[in-house]
């Protein structure tokens, strides 16, 4: 996708794409970073982060109970109630209490687990610009594994590629899947983004998503898109380098398990059944 500050918009557009990857029968559709709403202006992002039980959670909990399907629900900027209050323009900015959060909901549109983003992109690129998350997001604390009924699903948001002790720690937990919604600036995504995306499904033999805004979605923002699914021998099974559109797999049991019983990545490893 290439969302905007237009949340009605963005949602439709992200049901529209939605209903294609139900055609698919999948198991679970993941959406980029930022899918509903994504702006450049700080008190614009204030004004639009939602509470956990907003609109766009609420509607992917709709979408995923209607359809039977698991959402992973890229990010959405969700603030607690003391966060609401900055919003206005006559309080005087505090401590960020905004979070970037990844929800998981389950086919009963029920949120099964959520992840607030640890690692905030705070970065000065000389040949792009400064990026300082940090100034309106207050970063998470804890990673994520979901126990789910066809495996361990690891949740991370984009700049947290560039961390693999994170993914370690997923590991650790027999993670099988690894979500990396993503709005990767396009400097560093031609640099890093192929690299980066195998490198953590090589090194913790899961399978990677990642879902990736492309484009332009304001000015003085490029994404470098390339949504793409990679198994744990790095290949990639399905990418869409630029262009709205669906990019699906199947995550097949013996591509996760060869590779685990031939090449042992993690000696901690305790192997499970995969596709519970």
């Amino acid at each position: 996708m290439k969302a905007n500050s237009d949340k009605r918009a963005n949602l439709a557009e992200a049901h529209h794409w939605f209903q294609e990857a139900l055609k698919q029968d999948p198991n679970c559709i993941a959406f980029p970073e930022n899918f509903s709403f994504f702006t450049d202006h700080r008190e614009e992002f204030i004004a639009g982060a939602e509470k956990i039980n907003g609109p766009t959670i609420s509607t992917l909990q709709e979408w995923a109970a209607e359809n039977d399907v698991w959402i992973v629900g890229g990010s959405v900027p969700i603030q607690n109630a003391k966060g609401a209050a900055r919003a206005s323009p006559k309080k005087k900015a505090g401590p960020p209490t905004i979070t970037n959060t990844c929800v998981l909901i389950d086919p009963e549109g029920e949120i099964h687990s959520r992840y607030d983003k640890i690692h905030l992109f705070d970065v000065d690129l000389k040949a792009d610009r400064a990026y300082r998350e940090s100034d309106t997001v207050v970063a998470g604390k804890k990673a994520v594994v979901a126990d789910t009924p066809w495996g361990n699903l690891g949740l991370s948001i984009c700049y947290d590629i560039r961390f693999p002790e994170l993914y370690r720690r997923q590991a650790d937990k027999d993670v099988h899947v690894i979500f990396i919604p993503a709005a990767f600036t396009a400097l560093t995504g031609k640099a890093h983004w192929d690299v980066l995306t195998r490198a953590r499904a090589i090194e913790n033999q899961a399978f990677v998503v990642a879902p990736a805004q492309y484009g332009k979605p304001f000015e003085g923002r490029e994404c470098h898109g390339h949504t793409r699914i990679i198994d744990p021998w790095g290949r990639v099974l399905a990418e869409r380098a630029d262009g709205p559109g669906v990019v699906w797999a199947d995550l097949m049991k013996d591509a996760l398990e060869k590779p685990r019983a031939e090449l042992p990545a993690l000696k901690s490893r305790k192997p499970k059944s995969f596709w519970k």
